[in-house]
């Protein structure tokens, strides 16, 4: 079987080139359809996502996401069309970001950073990490990604999933104690998918019940966390953030976050290693081999339903 596979631009179909039975065709989401008949599997763009109007379920049959999160996509996918998010692609270089914002903001990175303009020399007394108590909120892929980079800093961590369960590391606690254990630690990282249930998760209640001068990592959406909680709760001193997800993105330049002390703002690259590229052709060619051979797509998700919005 001959499968059509379109592709986002020219370098990424230059990965396919000479695979047998399988025809490449450019096609970048925000331009009409190419003709030559359906296509097989359509690889969307990782940036600029395109237009998903432009989808037609007699001339698709499938797509392959670049990205893990499809919140996006849900209510906007035409009946018959399969989706697939990337699962494998991103976990790990996510988890890798929020620990390096950990380390940053508890280490003070940000502030020597500011610093170096004006050529201060900044000494000052900063947490650190040995010996802190960190909860990971969402023990998904990226959160066990962050549990193993975390193993080795002498950190407790306190895991939360939906679910209360057990597992060889110990407990997982359920998402219903949290307003008792937010508390007890002193930085919360979130890895939570986005949905109904997550939108504006990290609340003004949320932030209240944090220790005062701890710190918010957010690494999952940005409308996980209600941006204006967080400009009012990083105002007063409350918390502090370090963040590689917002909501709105980008975030308006004279946005008060931009000078709020205690704030690093990361521009949403969690995902954006080179390595990358490698991690999606391999997923790709995976998706093509199960097309010839009649075995079923990885990775699809329920894109049905009405459009994802805030509840």
């Amino acid at each position: 079987m001959t499968v059509r596979l379109s592709l986002p631009d020219q370098r990424t179909e230059e990965r396919f080139t000479g695979l047998p039975d399988v025809e490449t065709v450019v096609w970048d989401f925000a331009s009409p359809l190419p003709g030559g008949g359906p296509i097989d599997l359509a690889v969307r763009p990782y940036v600029l996502q395109g237009d998903l109007s432009l989808l037609d379920a007699e001339r698709v049959r499938a797509v392959q996401s670049q990205t893990l999160g499809y919140d996006d996509a849900v209510g906007h996918v035409p009946a018959g069309i399969t989706w697939c998010n990337a699962v494998g692609v991103h976990e790990g270089p996510a988890a890798e970001i929020a620990v390096g914002l950990l380390i940053a903001a508890m280490r003070g990175f940000d502030e020597f950073a500011r610093a170096m303009p004006e050529g201060r020399w900044v000494r000052a007394w900063h947490p650190g990490l040995l010996g802190s108590r960190i909860l990971l909120l969402g023990y998904g892929g990226i959160g066990t990604e962050v549990q193993a980079r975390l193993s080795g800093f002498g950190v407790e961590l306190v895991r939360v999933a939906r679910t209360a369960r057990r597992d060889e590391h110990g407990d997982i606690h359920g998402i219903d104690e949290l307003p008792s254990l937010l508390s007890t630690v002193d930085a919360v990282v979130v890895a939570v998918p986005y949905g109904p249930e997550t939108h504006h998760l990290v609340d003004d209640t949320f932030l209240s019940a944090m220790r005062p001068g701890a710190l918010v990592v957010n690494v999952s959406r940005g409308k996980v966390a209600d941006t204006d909680a967080l400009a009012r709760q990083a105002a007063t001193g409350h918390i502090r953030i370090a963040s590689d997800v917002w909501d709105p993105e980008p975030l308006p330049p004279d946005h008060p976050l931009w000078s709020t002390p205690g704030v690093f703002i990361s521009p949403h690259v969690g995902g954006a290693v080179l390595t990358m590229h490698d991690r999606v052709e391999a997923l790709v060619r995976e998706q093509v081999a199960r097309l010839q051979s009649g075995r079923p797509l990885v990775n699809v998700v329920d894109v049905s339903g009405p459009a994802a919005a805030s509840p």
